[in-house]
């Protein structure tokens, strides 16, 4: 986005080509890295995953460059007062985005047959192919859909963090932390975890020092980890062996 409105293509048509062309990656992804190795083992996968996640990185090094880089923001950079606090307009965007998608996933899993063909493969892959469900179109959508997200999610907030070509890692791990915390599975539960571990930055910021808010994301992995490990929302299951 940073790249195609500095080309002088209009910021809205930018972040559009932006996120077609990063689902596309996604799908690239998908075709070349995770479904030659399918059968594999899960941590085959995982490192698999961090692999391409190095390489991508390298690509967007070379293709771009080191520096940190940001656009305009949507509505302006003049900061709004509510009760007596204050928050940046992109803040806003970026909230009234994360429900538009959270709205959309929701309807997309609940309502659709699509969607619930994609719950189905996450369930059970073998099921699902089994009844008829085309997995291996289900899991291009998904890296497809998850790919597009991502690039929602960074057209949003580069406005406020900036933006570089590893920025992303700092961010998937936060965003890890909100789902762990509200309950792997649970998009209500990624939705108040990902509020909850904001909150916890903003006051260990403000409170402590800024130089720890960044460690406030490993901390709550921590904590949910030893302390209730299924999340606020998440339950317990039991698997008979």
């Amino acid at each position: 986005t940073v790249f195609l409105s500095a080309a002088g293509v209009p910021l809205p048509a930018a972040a559009i080509l932006a996120v077609v062309i990063t689902a596309l990656v996604g799908v690239a992804l998908n075709k070349f890295a995770i479904e030659p190795a399918r059968n594999a083992s899960v941590v085959t996968i995982i490192i698999i995953t961090i692999g391409a996640s190095i390489f991508l990185r390298g690509v967007a090094q070379i293709v771009f460059d080191k520096q940190l880089h940001r656009f305009e923001s949507f509505s302006g950079d003049v900061p709004i007062e509510v009760l007596g606090a204050t928050i940046l307009p992109q803040s806003v965007w970026v909230i009234f985005g994360a429900a538009v998608v959270f709205t959309g996933l929701y309807l997309f899993f609940t309502r659709t047959l699509t969607g619930k063909a994609v719950l189905a493969t996450a369930n059970n892959r073998l099921a699902a192919r089994l009844v008829g469900i085309n997995t291996n179109f289900i899991m291009t959508l998904s890296f497809a859909m998850s790919a597009a997200i991502g690039a929602v999610a960074g057209v949003l907030v580069t406005p406020i963090t900036l933006t570089s070509y590893d920025i992303g890692i700092a961010l998937a791990l936060k965003g890890f932390a909100a789902a762990m915390l509200g309950g792997m599975g649970n998009p209500f539960g990624a939705l108040v975890g990902g509020l909850v571990v904001g909150l916890i930055e903003a006051l260990t910021a403000g409170y402590i020092s800024s130089t720890y808010k960044d460690a406030a994301a490993f901390i709550v992995i921590l904590a949910v980890l030893f302390v209730m490990p299924s999340g606020l929302f998440g339950r317990a299951a039991v698997n008979r062996v």
